[in-house]
């Protein structure tokens, strides 16, 4: 029996949680198994930059921060499935990558 990984990440949270529910839906309508949203540690990325253009004056910084937030869902990798979670529309600011596993 194989097992589809979804692994989704997106900086935007919202729109992250609605395409987890979305695909947690499909799997339920079809039966097939699955383990839920799967929470992983926020990534972080800091920008410090320098207010001021010229080099006068003392030194102040804008801190810019992005975060990336990434799910897993595991699913029962049936025929039906697959097809009916390939037809979710998913927006450019989320990243999806399906990983396709042998259970033993």
């Amino acid at each position: 029996m194989q097992t589809a990984r979804l692994k989704l990440s997106s900086g935007d949270y919202t729109e992250l949680e609605d395409i987890c529910g979305k695909i947690q839906e499909v799997a339920k309508r079809t039966g097939a198994k699955h383990s839920g949203t799967i929470p992983l540690p926020t990534k972080k990325m800091m920008v410090p930059t320098r207010k001021s253009p010229c080099g006068g004056g003392t030194e102040s910084y804008e801190k810019w921060q992005m975060r990336i937030h990434k799910r897993i869902i595991d699913v029962q990798a049936d025929e039906t499935t697959l097809r009916r979670v390939m037809r979710v529309e998913i927006p450019e600011k989320v990243h999806l990558e399906i990983e396709l596993k042998e259970k033993k």
